[in-house]
């Protein structure tokens, strides 16, 4: 394979992923924003993101068993134009909030289709020794559109209203659509599964790929716990700013953006350090670095400490979820992708409800700072009980 910077494919794949996520961004803050200029209620706004969370997760349970039957370079264009045809429905459907309430789910549902695909493809784009790089960069160019798209649609929904900003959003999936039609993928083998839709067999036949192979198992089991401790912890960063430090919204935000660096330098720097260190140093180190910088968190005053620990907690998780999520594709034959994919998320999305709902309640019960200690100390505990299991070996991926 050529390197990523003469890889055609992969670098138009890179630069319509980046706009498609851009789009996402815009979405994220214009559609709320939408709803609270038509009906002013936050009960309202919060109804529509668990609708589409609710839409998001269901499709989760069948994505994979799609995206291992069809032309996957097909299923992304068909996702992409549904979302641009979608989003372009809202700026001219008069603020009329039952429209949201039917394009918002939809459009949940192109875009978990889409992101299982999206997984599916990358490794029909590159070389086996080449994943953790091109999914390092997807993911730091993807935490950089994510924040030009938030302050993008905060721009445009200021100036033009929320509805400039969700039909640039449509703009956005077109275009990305129109790119990948230029993208070539190899021949993939998941056009050779049966042509049978049966949901729940296809969920077993990933949780049956998952639970058979020793190192994909201890990781899941590992993660399912790390997920549940950690899926709440931007609220509580949110919430430890406004009410214990007595910052107003401003600060929270450039905290919160400024953390954000730490998820592209993390992206940026895997690849290399998991070639130097080894699967097994990269993932139980982050992990553990991970839970140490949320305590030390927890027991910072100052706003400035709160903000570099915050990007340093982001720089580790980065790191570890781009291992893990490499790891995944390197190991999963290309026929299995999409379902042992759909399958994992599906798993860890019905955790983080619970998980998000666990840490809110106790810090409101014995404190936000009692919570980030003990979930830093968990966290450490998590990584380091990696190290009692497969995930510990330098290269999983050859065993």
């Amino acid at each position: 394979m050529p390197s990523l910077w003469r890889n055609r494919d992969f670098n138009i794949f890179w630069l319509v992923q980046t706009i498609s996520v851009a789009g996402d961004s815009l979405a994220l803050i214009a559609i709320p924003l939408l709803v609270l200029h038509a009906t002013g209620s936050v009960a309202q706004m919060g109804l529509l993101t668990g609708a589409a969370g609710a839409a998001a997760i269901a499709t989760g349970f069948f994505a994979g068993a799609i995206a291992d039957r069809v032309d996957r370079r097909s299923l992304l264009i068909v996702c992409d134009v549904a979302r641009a045809v979608l989003y372009g429905v809202i700026p001219f459907a008069g603020g009329q909030i039952w429209v949201l309430y039917v394009v918002v789910p939809l459009a949940a549902v192109f875009g978990m289709i889409f992101q299982v695909g999206y997984v599916t493809a990358v490794p029909n784009l590159v070389g086996q020794g080449q994943i953790t790089d091109a999914n390092g960069r997807l993911f730091a160019t993807q935490a950089a559109a994510g924040i030009g798209g938030m302050l993008l649609a905060g721009l445009l929904s200021g100036a033009y209203g929320p509805s400039a900003a969700v039909g640039l959003t449509a703009a956005g999936f077109a275009f990305a659509a129109a790119g990948l039609a230029l993208v070539r993928l190899r021949k993939s083998s998941s056009l050779q599964v049966e042509k049978r839709l049966n949901p729940w067999q296809d969920f077993k036949v990933g949780l049956g790929f998952l639970w058979r192979h020793p190192v994909l198992r201890a990781l899941t089991v590992l993660l399912c716990f790390f997920v549940f401790v950690q899926v709440g912890l931007t609220d509580l960063f949110i919430y430890y700013l406004k009410a214990e430090l007595g910052q107003p919204d401003k600060v929270v935000g450039y905290v919160m953006s400024a953390a954000t660096a730490g998820t592209i330098a993390g992206s940026l720097l895997v690849g290399r350090l998991r070639r130097s260190l080894g699967f097994g140093v990269c993932w139980i180190g982050s992990t553990a670095l991970f839970g140490v910088s949320v305590a030390l968190a927890g027991m910072t005053r100052s706003v400035p400490g709160v903000a570099i620990l915050a990007t340093t907690y982001v720089f580790f998780l980065s790191i570890g979820g781009i291992c893990s999520f490499t790891l995944r594709q390197e190991i999963t034959p290309d026929h299995l992708l999409g379902r042992v994919t759909s399958t994992f998320w599906t798993i860890q999305r019905a955790l983080s409800p619970l998980g998000a709902a666990a840490l809110t309640a106790a810090a409101g019960q014995v404190g936000v700072t009692q919570v980030l200690v003990w979930t830093g100390i968990v966290c450490v505990l998590i990584g380091l009980a990696g190290l009692f299991t497969p995930v510990r070996l330098a290269r999983p991926e050859l065993a």
